[in-house]
C-alpha cells in the first residue's frame, strides 16, 4: 500500500551558482582566474587553489560533464551581472498598445474626436488597436466597418502606417496601427 506522505527525497532545485563547499561532485574542470584552462582536478585540489588564491571556486557550468568551475571573486561577479542585468532593462523599449473603440454608424464629429486622439497616441509612439463594435443588424454589413477604418488609416497615414489589417473577430472588427520609427523621437504635440 503506498503511504499518501511525501518523500523527503530531493528538494526544489535551487538557480543559484553554487560556489565553494557546495559543489559536491568528486572532480571538476577547471578554469583560473585570468580565464586559463587548468585542466580537470578534484574537488579538494581546487577549493584549495582557491583559498590560496584568496577567492572563491564558482561552478559556470553545472550540465557539463565533469562541471567547470572558475577561480573568482563571487561578490564582484554578482555586482557585475547585476549591473548588466540593470543595464539591459533600461535599454529595452516598454511596447504600449493603447485601444480606440468606435460604431459604424458614427457621428462625424465623434470621428473627428477619435481621430484625434489615434493621432496623439501614434504622435507619442504607441501602437493603437482601433476595435469597431458591431450590434445586432450591423453584424450583416462588416464592409462598413472596413471602410471606416481605412478611412482612418488614410486620415492618420502620415503618423503612421497599418501593421495587422482590418479582420473581424465575432462582433467586433479589429486593426492596429503602429507609427513610423521617425515619430519617436519627436517631443509630444500640442496635446
Amino acid at each position: 500500500m503506498q503511504s499518501t506522505k511525501p518523500s523527503n527525497r530531493g528538494g526544489p532545485i535551487s538557480s543559484d551558482t553554487r560556489i565553494n563547499d557546495r559543489i559536491r561532485v568528486p572532480e571538476v574542470r577547471l578554469v583560473g582566474p585570468n580565464g586559463e584552462q587548468v585542466g580537470i582536478v578534484r574537488i579538494e585540489d581546487a577549493l584549495r587553489l582557491a583559498q590560496e588564491a584568496d577567492l572563491d571556486l564558482v561552478e559556470v557550468a553545472p550540465q557539463a560533464r565533469p562541471p567547470v568551475c572558475k577561480l573568482m571573486d563571487y561578490g564582484k561577479f554578482k555586482y557585475e551581472s547585476a549591473q548588466k542585468a540593470r543595464e539591459s532593462r533600461r535599454n529595452q523599449q516598454q511596447t504600449v498598445i493603447k485601444e480606440q473603440k468606435l460604431r459604424p454608424k458614427i457621428d462625424p464629429h465623434d470621428y473627428e474626436t477619435k481621430k484625434g486622439h489615434v493621432s496623439r497616441f501614434l504622435g507619442q509612439g504607441h501602437k493603437v488597436k482601433v476595435t469597431i463594435m458591431f450590434r445586432g443588424r450591423e453584424q450583416s454589413r462588416p464592409e462598413l466597418g472596413f471602410r471606416l477604418l481605412q478611412r482612418l488609416a488614410d486620415d492618420v497615414s502620415e503618423l503612421g502606417f497599418i501593421e495587422a489589417n482590418p479582420k473581424q473577430d465575432g462582433r467586433n472588427m479589429i486593426m492596429v496601427l503602429a507609427p513610423h520609427k521617425t515619430n519617436k523621437t519627436k517631443p509630444k504635440a500640442n496635446a
